[in-house]
């Protein structure tokens, strides 16, 4: 059997949001989602979340996930990086001799997150050798070559005039990311010391099923397709 972690790293000081990522969302703190999709997927032998903060901590206990150790202060700031915290609760599972082969990183406020999501990902992964990490992706509603930008003086400018003359439907098709989740290779993690390893594939989701959650009008917006999709 493959050892896999998910890890949900959950900081305690959001700014934009406060208290964020144990915010009550259609009933329930929104981390709750993330740990019981983890753990009803029934993919990882480990399902722990990295956090600064006490009460997240608490929340996320009661909802069933591990908080073997919290985050370091270096690691608590602004400016940690996902992939910082990520190689820390590795390292410190190695320390205390655990060993993952795989691991999943999913964010703490994704209520869209789909189980089905996480199985394929960790299908993908596992079925290709070739692959380093698999993340869930939405496609563009308008391609990006026909971006717009305001100048200085507030004039609106085409950022690549030359591609207007092309007909949308013969420009390439462009991708972001779902910013859900990250299916990895602990190794090529380690060795890359980044999610954009060299052999990345992607999921593709419905723009229905995924919300980056930054601000109030975000949080509304979820909630509404949470309605939507039915998922209580």
């Amino acid at each position: 059997m493959k050892e896999i972690i998910a890890i949900i790293p959950a900081r305690g000081g959001s700014k934009r949001i406060p208290r964020k990522n144990i915010k009550n969302f259609c009933g329930k703190p929104v981390i709750s989602y993330a740990i019981s999709n983890a753990l009803q997927s029934n993919l990882f032998s480990e399902v722990m979340v990295s956090t600064d903060d006490e009460e997240i901590g608490q929340v996320a206990k009661i909802w069933g996930a591990n908080v073997p150790f919290f985050r370091s202060k270096e690691n608590s700031t602004d400016f940690s990086s996902t992939i910082d915290v990520i190689l820390e609760v590795i390292a410190n599972y190695e320390m205390k001799g655990r060993f993952f082969e795989y691991g999943c990183c999913i964010y703490p406020c994704t209520p869209l997150l789909k189980r089905e999501s996480l199985i394929e990902s960790c299908d993908m992964l596992f079925s290709n050798d070739d692959t380093d990490v698999v993340i869930p992706i939405l496609r563009y509603s308008h391609p990006i070559q026909r971006a717009l930008t305001v100048n200085i003086d507030s004039r609106i400018e085409q950022v690549n005039p030359e591609m207007m003359k092309i007909r949308t439907q013969d420009l390439q098709v462009t991708y972001h990311d779902a910013g859900q989740f990250y299916f990895f290779k602990t190794e090529s993690l380690k060795k890359y010391k980044t999610m954009w390893c060299p052999k990345v594939n992607g999921l593709e989701l419905k723009e229905i099923e995924a919300q980056d959650i930054d601000t109030i009008d975000d949080w509304k917006l979820a909630e509404l397709k949470f309605q939507l999709l039915d998922y209580n």
